[in-house]
């Protein structure tokens, strides 16, 4: 990764977007998805994690506000590529209907556990995954910001 990587995924604003996506994680799954005490040391273990972590805004076309490297790489896009891009578009056309009722779904929820879906990267190349965690991300005021994902089980489609 370059060095404008470790800037973005270090600056204020993510690291403080990092510590509203932990803290959710803790609060509607009652378990940490990291164990690391301070915010700097937690978004670089999230940052390097073996999972695939991302997450969009709460706006009516969600566009992606962060992804570590194990989603960058899956995903065949550099952070700049990634961060902005409107999350639907990681999707297939033919699947944006059922992720956007997926959405619904947890936002409603709150969550969503073991969750099987089909993206695709940057290249249009399909994978399917499984055993993903959906969760809203909500902030202190209990204000919806947006939601987050999490998995390490993805294969791709022939």
């Amino acid at each position: 990764m370059n060095s404008d990587v470790e800037v973005a995924w270090l600056s204020p604003q993510v690291l403080g977007l990092t510590g509203l996506l932990l803290d959710s994680h803790r609060r509607l799954f009652d378990r940490p998805l990291l164990r690391s005490k301070g915010i700097r040391l937690a978004a670089q273990e999230l940052f390097v994690l073996d999972q695939v972590v991302l997450c969009h805004d709460g706006s009516e076309d969600p566009c992606f506000l962060y992804a570590n490297r194990a989603a960058l790489q899956l995903f065949s896009r550099s952070w700049d590529e990634m961060v902005g891009l409107p999350s639907r578009l990681s999707a297939a056309a033919s699947q944006r209907l059922n992720r956007r009722q997926l959405l619904e779904r947890v936002r409603r929820n709150q969550t969503i556990s073991n969750y099987c879906g089909e993206r695709m990267d940057s290249n249009g190349r399909r994978f399917r995954f499984r055993g993903a965690r959906l969760w809203n991300l909500v902030d202190a005021e209990q204000h919806y910001r947006g939601q987050a994902a999490c998995f390490s089980d993805w294969w791709w489609e022939p």
